[in-house]
């Protein structure tokens, strides 16, 4: 499917070095962009979840600073 991007002027300037950068076209950097963002937010969400699903079970526990422990 294709479609038409606009961007500024510092947008495409930005865009064009990063393709010449890497050896791509502006259109295979757009991709990429796209489907690094779509990995991320499915990341986040997993770490959503399952902070939800974990979380709970420590509610009330007195953490590591309160039992004396250092954190890194």
């Amino acid at each position: 499917m294709a479609m038409t991007l606009r961007l500024t002027d510092e947008e495409n300037r930005q865009l064009t070095e990063l393709a010449t950068a890497e050896g791509r076209s502006k259109q295979e950097i757009v991709r990429l962009a796209l489907a690094e963002r779509w990995a991320r937010l499915r990341k986040e969400e997993e770490l959503g979840e399952v902070l939800g699903r974990v979380l709970p079970r420590y509610r009330g526990h007195p953490g590591p600073a309160r039992l004396g422990l250092r954190t890194p």
